[in-house]
């Protein structure tokens, strides 16, 4: 309870952002990025499950930043979002494109940082394109949460060396003290027009532990949220 806080009333922002953009998954997205990979415009940044509520806002800083994007996704909808709307400059289709051509196509200078949210082949293929000195933010491993057996570590782990890659794993709670300084400044980038974000709302708390699979089976776009009630007036 000492925890608390009442939400800001800010100018057409919805009370929705405060899971999303203004929530721990904004946070997860600025801190994973600004902190760790530090990156710089020209460079070439990767994100994984990048429709989902952490990987969408990570390719949207990066965009703000001046680098450019490419996003791994797993419909051709989410493809179309990610660069009709968040302004990502490509998407691959993991389901129905070779993710490794793909990656020579659309990262043609190599691979600057990789924002790593799944792991498995996907990040094999990835790793295997860094560049040197390239960054590597580990924030999740979704690809392998419900495995039933030990998963093999990624079979490029040496281009890690060759390419003298900082590989930084991390978990948000780590930068509670600094979220005031991660929500003004993506308060701003919101209020300006420069994060687009989607809600993926399930009704109803009975309905909250079916909703989960719709995580692991790649159907959310965006933040996947329980509505447990009608938001107040304002």
């Amino acid at each position: 309870g000492e925890a608390l806080n009442a939400l800001p009333r800010l100018p057409g922002v919805p009370l929705t952002a405060y899971m999303g953009p203004l929530g721990a998954t904004g946070m997860t997205a600025y801190f994973g990025l600004m902190d760790i990979a530090k990156p710089k415009a020209g460079e070439t940044v990767v994100v994984s499950a990048a429709a989902g509520a952490v990987g969408s806002m990570v390719g949207q800083i990066a965009k703000i930043q001046g680098c450019r994007v490419v996003g791994i996704a797993g419909s051709e909808e989410k493809c179309k979002w990610l660069t009709e709307t968040a302004g990502f400059d490509a998407a691959i289709n993991y389901k129905s494109e070779n993710v490794g051509a793909a990656l020579d196509e659309h990262c043609p200078d190599g691979i600057d940082i990789n924002f790593e949210n799944v792991g498995g082949k996907i990040m094999d293929q990835v790793i295997a394109r860094l560049n040197d000195f390239s960054r590597m933010p580990l924030c999740g491993l979704i690809s392998t949460y419900n495995a039933t057996e030990p998963v093999p570590g990624p079979y490029s782990f040496s281009n890690l060396l060759m390419r003298r890659t900082l590989l930084k794993g991390f978990i948000v709670i780590d930068y509670f003290p600094r979220f005031p300084e991660g929500i003004q400044q993506m308060a701003q980038w919101l209020m300006e027009g420069k994060i687009k974000f989607e809600t993926d709302i399930v009704h109803g708390l009975e309905n909250a532990p079916g909703s989960l699979s719709r995580l692991f089976e790649g159907k959310n776009l965006g933040k996947l949220i329980v509505q447990v009630s009608e938001p107040p007036e304002a």
